[in-house]
C-alpha cells in the first residue's frame, strides 16, 4: 500500500479529536492533532500533512481563517482541507453558517457529528490513496 498518509486534525474539543483520530488510525492513517488554528498552522508549516480536517469554531484562529491561510499560501494550497462543523445549515445570520463554510476554499464540508464512513470516504477521495 506504500507510505502511510498523514492527516492533521485541528479541533478544540479533545474528546472529538480523539474519536476522529481513532477512526483514521483504524483505516491506516497516521494522525497528528492541533487544538486551535494557530497550532494547526504551525504544525502544517513544520511538516505538511497529506490532508487537514478542521473544526470551524475554534479559539485564536478559526477554521475559516486557517483554511484561507492554507489555501492562500502556495506551499500549502494543494493540501486538501475538510471543514467539520456543528453549525446548522439553516443558520444564515452568523459568521459560522453553513453558507459561509461552503463559500470557503475548503475541499469538503461535513457536518458534525460526521460518521466515520463520511470522513474516511472524503479523505480517500481527496488524497486518492
Amino acid at each position: 500500500m506504500g507510505e502511510k498518509k498523514r492527516v492533521l486534525i485541528v479541533e478544540d474539543e479533545p474528546d472529538y479529536a480523539s474519536i476522529v483520530q481513532g477512526y483514521l488510525e483504524k483505516e491506516g492513517f497516521e494522525v497528528d492533532i492541533a487544538y486551535n488554528g494557530v497550532e494547526g498552522m504551525e504544525k502544517v508549516a513544520a511538516d505538511p500533512p497529506n490532508a487537514v480536517i478542521m473544526d470551524v469554531m475554534m479559539p485564536e484562529k478559526d477554521g475559516y481563517d486557517l483554511c484561507r491561510d492554507l489555501k492562500g499560501d502556495s506551499r500549502f494550497a494543494g493540501i486538501p482541507v475538510i471543514l467539520l462543523t456543528a453549525v446548522a445549515d439553516h443558520v444564515m445570520t452568523t459568521r459560522y453558517s453553513h453558507h459561509d463554510g461552503m463559500s470557503t476554499e475548503a475541499d469538503d464540508y461535513l457536518e458534525k457529528p460526521a460518521s466515520s464512513e463520511r470522513i474516511i470516504e472524503s479523505l480517500k477521495r481527496l488524497i486518492q490513496s
